[in-house]
């Protein structure tokens, strides 16, 4: 079987999948009440189900094991298949801590330490990273800063796509553009596993969209952005950090800069206003651009935007070919979508 279609197979079962399950995930929490209501930091005004990550959990796993029945993952990389089960595992994990915490609201230290757990155990199984880069020195080892940087990262990602999910589709979104990225950049660094993995995300974020865009009949849940986050960083360590090309190196924190930067700057605000950075509050760039008064469709439809402008920077920097000419594009699309947004500013305004 042509390695491509393994990633076409991942791709087109989960999205399936979680466009087959979502009416019934929904109809069961609305029976069960495991729903999100509305409070004065959301911007939805009436009770929304919040365990749709299940769906894309579901659609994921359901699109990896049928790859792996194929005979998918020895085809694909017969010496990171180890590498595969971990992540697969990590994700599990990770889904489980956020979708116990939507049902039972846990406390962010309790959360914290599982994340922090899971992230430690998947570092000593090899899902590491070993290399930084620096424009001067090139690749340099880290030896003994391997854990605390990879746990920071893992955990980080889980935490970053977890909080800008705040406007409808704007976490799918945002993590389904990266993951579509991953898929691109990996298969052409010839890292079809990790790239495997991005291909059934991908369908499962996209899937996911049908319901989760504005206006949101359902939404992810702490459950569906920890196994997102997780597993798009995770992504990043197999399938192109741990190919120690110094381009390769950096692409992961390139495709993920949005969520990364909103998640550091948000931080960064707290402390600097003396709140606790695990306090949620109003601060994210979604907020101040809905508090321009942009709408909740064209504050996603920018953010996506970046996240496609930064994704295609990614194409350039991995000298994919024509990948300059997708940033020029990108960046035409980027330029209209700030046109859309002053136009709304200033019309709001008046």
């Amino acid at each position: 079987m042509p390695i491509q279609l393994y990633h076409l197979i991942a791709f087109l079962v989960s999205m399936t999948v979680v466009l087959w399950t979502i009416p019934d995930v929904k109809t069961l929490g609305l029976k069960l009440g495991i729903v999100d209501r509305p409070n004065a930091r959301k911007i939805h005004k009436s009770p929304v189900v919040r365990v749709g990550g299940v769906s894309i959990f579901a659609g994921t796993i359901a699109a990896l094991t049928i790859v792996w029945l194929l005979g998918g993952f020895s085809a694909l990389a017969p010496h990171k298949v180890k590498e595969i089960w971990v992540v697969i595992i990590g994700s599990i994990l990770f889904f489980g801590i956020g979708f116990a915490d939507d049902l039972f609201n846990l406390t962010p230290i309790s959360r914290l330490l599982m994340q922090l757990a899971v992230a430690t155990g998947c570092w000593y199984m090899g899902v590491r990273i070993d290399f930084v880069s620096f424009p001067v020195y090139s690749l340099i080892k880290i030896y003994w800063l391997s854990l605390p940087i990879t746990v920071i990262w893992l955990v980080g990602m889980a935490n970053a796509i977890n909080w800008i999910d705040g406007v409808d589709g704007l976490a799918a979104g945002v993590s389904g553009i990266a993951a579509f990225v991953m898929l691109v950049v990996t298969l052409f660094m010839n890292q079809p596993a990790a790239a495997l993995i991005a291909a059934a995300l991908a369908g499962g974020a996209l899937g996911f969209l049908r319901y989760n865009f504005n206006p949101a009949q359902i939404f992810m849940g702490d459950g569906g952005a920890y196994f997102m986050g997780f597993t798009l960083a995770a992504v990043g360590f197999v399938g192109l950090v741990k190919t120690t090309a110094i381009t390769a190196v950096v692409l992961p924190y390139l495709i993920l800069a949005v969520p990364i930067i909103d998640m550091s700057a948000v931080i960064f605000s707290r402390i600097w206003k003396g709140k606790s950075p695990f306090i949620a509050d109003k601060s994210h760039l979604h907020h101040w651009l809905l508090k321009s008064g942009i709408s909740q469709r064209q504050t996603v439809l920018f953010i996506y935007s970046l996240t496609v402008w930064v994704g295609s920077l990614a194409l350039g920097f991995s000298n994919i070919p024509s990948g300059w000419g997708y940033a020029i594009g990108a960046t035409m699309i980027l330029s209209w979508q700030v046109w859309q947004v002053w136009r709304e500013t200033r019309s709001s305004n008046r």
